[in-house]
């Protein structure tokens, strides 16, 4: 009985490692981090106000008028 859970180990763990490579080279994988990448900035932004953006003055730094 152990040794065919382990043969079902095997299988499963080879099934899951082609599918999680065939996502990670497709383009979805890269389209889908970069939505989350923008939505997440844009609930800091919407959330915290300035004060969870401070990572951003790096990028614009923001001009006293």
């Amino acid at each position: 009985m152990g040794h065919r859970n382990g043969n079902f180990a095997f299988v499963a763990l080879v099934v899951s490692s082609l599918a999680l490579a065939t996502m990670v080279f497709s383009d979805a994988y890269s389209q889908a981090a970069q939505a989350e990448a923008s939505g997440y900035s844009a609930l800091t932004h919407e959330v915290g106000g300035t004060l969870l953006c401070v990572n951003d003055m790096a990028v614009a730094p923001v001009v006293a008028q």
